[in-house]
């Protein structure tokens, strides 16, 4: 089995833990996610089933998620899960002075993640630190949001808004909620969070682990392929022996292809439809000039 399946991870779960589960499930070992969700978080987890694990790097990396954060609350984890350590009834705020702020959030900007995160510091996962009590300086990070909107209010003593997110990878919605929840002199926190877009799946495709299983008693699952998954990418198909060339590790020429400048990543394919790998586009000297060639990157034949 090679490929990926779009699972819709249910609250209470770690990425890990769905991992396991679809290892059991499909009786196989080679499964790994592509990008963590915190337990409390539902929706997109990519799961790579077999060799299709070395391919997760080359999936589409922007997210997007849909959030609800509440004001007048802060805790320890910056979202619901944590200690609250401080709140501040806030039944004064109005969604037009939080819009305001909001363009502030859009763009490339500095982040500092959660204390309670995956990120290592000093070899050691930030988590692990802070349940240990040891204060740590957070690095900030610098992040794409592309887009906030779809907006929903719910007034109240700790009224919560509820956003659409799309942004790059390694940003923190807890940190966003805080954040903005600082903006406003009030305090924030993630009240819940539903991912719905992820390398390239979305929530409205995506199965339950209930679905998944079955599915697969049925004999009816199936997997994502590779070429589906990696359809961003460009794909050069090969002859059988330039292919057969390919995956022994060889440069394969490109001068009768398509013009791609050195360093693209492109999905290579034997007679488009044999799945081969990732290849990159390299300058390869031939004679006294250089011409562009696809070297092997991952080959899974």
């Amino acid at each position: 089995m090679l490929g990926f399946l779009n699972l819709n991870k249910p609250a209470g779960w770690t990425s890990h833990d769905c991992v396991a589960k679809i290892r059991r499930l499909l009786k196989i070992k080679r499964v790994g996610h592509g990008g963590t969700l915190d337990p409390a978080a539902t929706g997109v987890l990519p799961i790579a089933v077999g060799k299709a694990t070395r391919l997760l790097p080359f999936l589409p990396d922007k997210k997007a998620y849909r959030a609800r954060i509440r004001f007048g609350v802060i805790t320890t984890t910056d979202d619901l899960q944590g200690e609250i350590i401080q709140t501040c009834p806030c039944s004064h705020l109005t969604l037009e002075e939080i819009l305001l702020l909001l363009p502030q959030f859009i763009g490339t900007i500095e982040q500092i993640p959660p204390a309670y995160s995956a990120i290592s510091v000093g070899g050691k996962r930030l988590y692990k630190l802070a349940r240990q009590g040891e204060q740590v300086e957070v690095p900030t990070r610098r992040v794409e949001i592309d887009q906030i909107d779809n907006w929903v209010w719910y007034p109240g003593e700790y009224p919560e808004l509820e956003i659409d997110i799309s942004c790059g990878p390694g940003t923190y919605i807890r940190s966003l909620a805080r954040d903005l929840g600082n903006l406003l002199a009030v305090g924030g926190t993630l009240a819940a969070l539903t991912r719905t877009l992820s390398c390239g799946m979305n929530l409205v495709n995506s199965l339950s682990l209930q679905e998944i299983e079955a599915l697969q008693n049925q004999g009816q699952l199936s997997v994502i392929p590779p070429q589906t998954a990696l359809k961003h990418l460009l794909t050069i198909t090969l002859s059988e022996q330039a292919a057969q060339r390919w995956c022994q590790g060889q440069a394969v020429n490109l001068s009768d292809q398509i013009n791609l400048s050195s360093s693209d990543k492109v999905q290579v394919v034997q007679d488009e439809q044999k799945f081969l790998g990732i290849g990159e586009v390299k300058s390869v000297k031939n004679s006294s000039y250089a011409e562009p060639a696809i070297i092997p990157k991952v080959v899974l034949h």
